[in-house]
């Protein structure tokens, strides 16, 4: 009958003899902190994209729309490097290109960012509200302190030109 102490010891031994084999079980909550680090990190990810990562089994998917199709490939080859990724599905789509959308954008950017309530996120690396833009139709994304922000990023998102405006933009769990 073995020890509990050298069976220990040999387990230990075995995971320092197979790095893989510790790497290759990296639990999904982990996976998922370091895939949403490599989207954020990506330095031509901006507040006119919105990617979301999913994580099941190590299996990864990105989802969102981002404005330019380099992007799209980016953020996969990044993902796809990162150790305990098993599979990866890229569903992120290209927003079109259109002149009218960059326009719209950059109004509701500045109408939000440019607001004194929301100053505090503009001077962040990343900016919690993301705009996307298709067609006209505006859907805010991201993350705000409360229903005030919400209601009000809401509100400046109407400019002149915006044919719709979908509010997602989620309530950050620590202030709920």
């Amino acid at each position: 009958m073995r020890s509990p102490l050298l069976v220990a010891i040999t387990l230990v031994l075995a995971l320092y003899s197979f790095p893989g084999a510790a790497r290759a079980q990296t639990p999904d909550d982990d996976l998922h902190r370091q895939v949403l680090g490599a989207v954020r990190g990506y330095t031509n990810f901006t507040i006119f994209d919105d990617v979301s990562v999913a994580v099941s089994d190590r299996a990864v998917t990105l989802t969102g729309r981002v404005t330019m199709p380099f992007k799209r490939n980016d953020l996969g080859a990044r993902v796809a490097k990162i150790d305990g990724v098993r599979h990866l599905v890229n569903d992120i789509q290209v927003l079109p290109v259109s002149i009218g959308d960059s326009r719209l954008r950059t109004k509701i950017a500045q109408a939000i960012y440019g607001n004194s309530t929301f100053w505090h996120y503009a001077s962040m690396v990343n900016p919690p509200i993301h705009i996307v833009v298709e067609h006209s139709r505006v859907t805010l994304t991201g993350c705000v302190n409360g229903e005030i922000e919400r209601t009000l990023a809401y509100a400046l998102a109407q400019v002149d030109g915006v044919m719709s405006v979908t509010n997602e933009l989620r309530l950050d769990k620590a202030n709920k």
